[in-house]
């Protein structure tokens, strides 16, 4: 195949063109599929999307151009999934934090801690299933599901397999929690008549993976339960860069015990973290923020788009059933186990 050539750019940009407009060709395709009904009432976002129209090329065209565009998906993989991180702090204020309450915020940091531990217990020393793919379907389930795992991914240094691998997982569970969660707002009514859809929305915000499969969940249930399971959620991703900080540290502390590569620290969380209080200023106008939400739904669909072209099917079969188990037994987890604690903190909060 004829070498790719763009003699208008300087070399390094054009080093990296290709690869760049093929990611950006699959977020487009990804984001247009998204807007479709058949997808968009599944929950199947413009990021689940473009992982896996990502996923499809990378084991069928993509390696006949690898060379060609290697460098650029490699930069979108990285670079432009931290900026995209760090963008994502746009989308949430500290005023949602006030507007959910004491409530809420416990509720969201318990599910939050209990749920990456119990993954840690099961996948670890249950299934016996390697830590980075453990720490990332736990990441995945706890905080905000694909965009979590790819903000993880930095941080623990895992292979594209074992994102896969994770961003799958939550996103296949997530996906079944669309149809369930609507289904047990009436179980919930019967058995707590005390209890409002506002609160079930919490419930539903706390426990779900996917921004997207959120809205979709309680948008079926209805509108009180929609909005208050949104303002859960983006409190739930603001936990994000607390938890990477938390996750870094830890990793150091483990490097002085025992002598591994180095850990890069997470900046973008703390970037994510300062965006997020500018944010709550209020200080640009709501055009200018929805543009910028735009641009990083693009940066991150591109992220998954290369995570996807480099994710190999042979690396997926050698993970085997384990992770599917282990998040099955999350997900069972988040709605049992994130029903009671819900309904604690609710109790004890009133």
């Amino acid at each position: 195949m004829a070498e790719l050539s763009f003699p208008r750019f300087p070399l390094v940009v054009q080093h990296r063109f290709p690869g760049l407009l093929l990611t950006a060709a699959i977020a487009g395709g990804a984001a247009w599929l998204a807007q479709r009904p058949a997808f968009s009432a599944l929950g199947l976002g413009a990021l689940t999307l473009a992982i896996m129209l990502g996923i499809v090329l990378g084991n069928t065209l993509y390696p006949a151009v690898a060379a060609q565009c290697d460098a650029g998906v490699l930069l979108a993989k990285q670079k432009l999934l931290r900026l995209g991180i760090i963008l994502f702090g746009f989308r949430i204020t500290l005023q949602q934090l006030a507007d959910v309450g004491l409530g809420g915020v416990i509720i969201d940091l318990l599910t939050l801690s209990s749920t990456f531990l119990i993954t840690c217990l099961l996948g670890i020393k249950l299934l016996k299933l390697d830590r980075d793919t453990v720490w990332l379907i736990g990441a995945g389930s706890s905080i905000c599901g694909a965009a979590a795992v790819l903000a993880t991914e930095p941080v623990v240094k895992a292979a594209p397999s074992k994102v896969a691998v994770a961003v799958a997982t939550v996103v296949l569970f997530g996906t079944l929690a669309i149809v369930i969660y609507p289904l047990l707002w009436p179980l919930a009514q019967a058995e707590f008549p005390q209890l409002s859809a506002a609160q079930f929305g919490v419930y539903t915000g706390s426990t779900l993976h996917e921004v997207a499969q959120v809205v979709a969940a309680g948008h079926a249930i209805g509108p009180d339960a929609e909005n208050s399971a949104v303002i859960a959620k983006m409190l739930r991703v603001m936990m994000l860069a607390p938890f990477l900080l938390c996750l870094s540290g830890w990793l150091r502390r483990e490097t002085r015990a025992t002598p591994r590569q180095g850990i890069v620290f997470p900046w973008f969380a703390l970037g994510f973290t300062g965006v997020a209080l500018f944010n709550s200023l209020h200080l640009l106008p709501a055009a200018w923020v929805a543009d910028i939400n735009q641009l990083t739904n693009v940066l991150l669909a591109m992220a998954m788009a290369a995570l996807g072209l480099t994710t190999r099917f042979s690396a997926l079969r050698q993970a085997g059933v384990k992770p599917l188990l282990l998040g099955l037994m999350v997900f069972l987890w988040l709605i049992v186990g994130g029903g009671a604690i819900n309904l604690l903190a609710q109790h004890f909060t009133r």
